[in-house]
């Protein structure tokens, strides 16, 4: 602006000279909408799926179960009551007791904190270990690469419920020797679909424009490798979660988990099985729930599968 400029002139200079930071303000809202929007829209598929929501809502239910029991039930899982033993459900005992006069729905949402802890850490131990040896095979190849895959062959050519029953019986009986077991044989899985997905990501043009402009294995590994690799990886967590969970009840209904009175699934399981014929709810009814959970989850990681697509 020149000297003879007047006050007003040198206002609406100010003003125009403002006004493409005072339009990127006011556009920020909008932006932080359609942002909304568009998870919104990524959302409304799922919302139409309504199994894809029961699911949703029995996973939901099990988790609140682990977290916190007593919003669910207001009853003692370890308070007996020899006269109401073996009771039938009804409107007071919604799963009926079992031979001690235990509230079994009780001892069932109580058992979700044990067994969801057991199959959290087992996917835990699993995602890292498969993590680990995926990238490290999908990146370095060669002789590193052909040796780690005889081992997870190896691994696969083990059942895993087999594998997990010496590893527990090696390092002794309770959850979390059950969790380190289960962990360990649902590795391979991991592994194998982690250097796939390496191995497909490292050969795309953005990694070889990232590469080609500087940046160290390290920070591509990070930046564009590992986010793009992500989805199968976290799809097969989702359905490996379910898996862990029926692993740790079988362990534990062949008497590897936690020992008595805690509540396990597999161990409700297991002590009904004497009552199969005067009281099959004993074992029926915690077996209900627990496949429900698992066919939950797999459900939702198909859901999340198809949608990748």
């Amino acid at each position: 602006m020149s000297a003879t400029d007047t006050p007003l002139d040198r206002f609406a200079g100010g003003i125009l000279k403002r006004a493409p930071h005072a339009d990127t303000l006011a556009n920020r809202p909008w932006r932080r909408s359609s942002r909304l929007r568009r998870s919104l829209d990524a959302l409304r598929p799922l919302l139409r799926r309504p199994g894809f929501l029961l699911a949703f809502a029995i996973v939901g239910f099990a988790l609140l179960a682990a977290l916190a029991p007593g919003l669910l039930s207001s009853f003692d899982p370890y308070a007996t009551s020899p006269a109401d033993k073996l009771t039938a459900p009804n409107a007071s005992h919604w799963f009926g007791t079992d031979e001690l006069g235990r509230d079994l729905y009780t001892r069932v949402v109580h058992g979700a904190s044990l067994s969801v802890q057991a199959a959290l850490l087992a996917v835990g131990i699993a995602l890292l270990g498969g993590l680990g040896l995926g990238i490290l095979s999908g990146f370095a190849g060669g002789r590193i690469d052909a040796a780690i895959m005889r081992f997870i062959d190896v691994l696969l050519a083990l059942p895993g419920l087999l594998l997990a029953l010496a590893i527990v019986t090696a390092i002794g009986f309770g959850t979390l020797p059950v969790a380190i077991a289960v962990g360990v044989g649902i590795i391979p899985g991991f592994a194998r679909t982690t250097r796939a997905e390496v191995l497909r990501v490292k050969t795309l043009p953005y990694v070889e424009a990232a590469r080609l402009g500087g940046a160290s294995w390290g920070r591509t590994l990070l930046r564009h490798i590992l986010p793009n690799a992500w989805g199968p990886v976290a799809v097969l967590a989702t359905l490996d979660f379910g898996a862990a969970i029926l692993a740790t009840a079988g362990l534990s209904f062949l008497g590897f988990g936690a020992a008595p009175p805690a509540a396990e699934w597999g161990t409700l399981i297991a002590n009904g099985r004497h009552f199969l014929i005067t009281a099959p709810w004993v074992s029926l009814l915690p077996g209900l729930f627990l496949v429900a959970v698992v066919f939950s989850l797999n459900h939702i990681a198909r859901t999340f599968e198809e949608i990748q697509r």
